[in-house]
């Protein structure tokens, strides 16, 4: 199944062109990292996937749906079949770790509190946190933190996962777990992209490599 298709593609930032023709098609089951300097459109190009920065130009589609003509009502739709993974986090930090993936269920639809129990015991057994449901985040190390997004990301059993940087706040050996995770859902059968700048795991874990360079998406010639 194809879960993201451009073509021809142009991505802009305050008026800006941020990447130009871009073509690109990810399948289910593929893990893609999208690599480049700092400032390069990756991060540009994953909001784009989720609608966060709007698609000037060119056709594409993510999960069926036409970016270029797609409604506001629709992408909150739109975001409920994607997982997203930051680089900082961006969980609540008021609430315990099973209160944010239950704020996730209700805002995304969810309304009987057994499948919603079942949901949030299955995405932290899956992460092997299912024993630090009760913690706030503050009492969780940004490994352990970073778990619970992924967590987060897998609650309403996506297509497609889009993980910006999710190692950039992480010591090296907690950095390749959680790449390692991500890398084990995408051979579930989730598309993963992934934007990093530590070629170390395009080693360690084989997928497609993109790189955004000079304002366009390339397949890169890695040594």
């Amino acid at each position: 199944m194809k879960i993201v298709d451009y073509k021809k593609v142009e991505i802009l930032r305050k008026e800006h062109v941020v990447l130009k023709d871009v073509n690109l098609e990810i399948e289910s089951g593929e893990f893609t990292y999208i690599i480049g300097r700092v400032g390069s459109g990756k991060s540009s190009l994953l909001k784009s996937m989720y609608a966060e920065i709007p698609i000037e130009m060119g056709e594409a589609h993510v999960l069926d749906y036409d970016l270029m003509n797609i409604k506001r009502k629709m992408i909150p739709m739109l975001r409920r079949e994607i997982g997203i993974v930051f680089q900082d986090f961006q969980l609540l930090t008021d609430r315990s770790v099973y209160d944010n993936l239950l704020f996730v269920l209700k805002a995304t639809g969810w309304k009987n509190k057994t499948d919603m129990d079942d949901r949030i015991e299955e995405v932290l057994k899956e992460v092997g946190m299912l024993t630090k449901s009760y913690k706030m985040p503050h009492e969780l190390s940004g490994g352990e933190q970073q778990r619970i997004v992924i967590a987060r990301a897998l609650l309403n059993k996506p297509k497609l996962i889009l993980a910006d940087e999710p190692t950039g706040n992480l010591d090296p050996a907690t950095g390749e777990q959680i790449v390692r995770y991500l890398h084990d859902i995408a051979q579930e059968g989730t598309a993963v992209i992934m934007a990093t700048h530590n070629l170390s795991f395009v080693e360690q874990f084989p997928g497609r490599v993109l790189r955004c360079d000079d304002k366009h998406l390339i397949a890169p010639q890695l040594d």
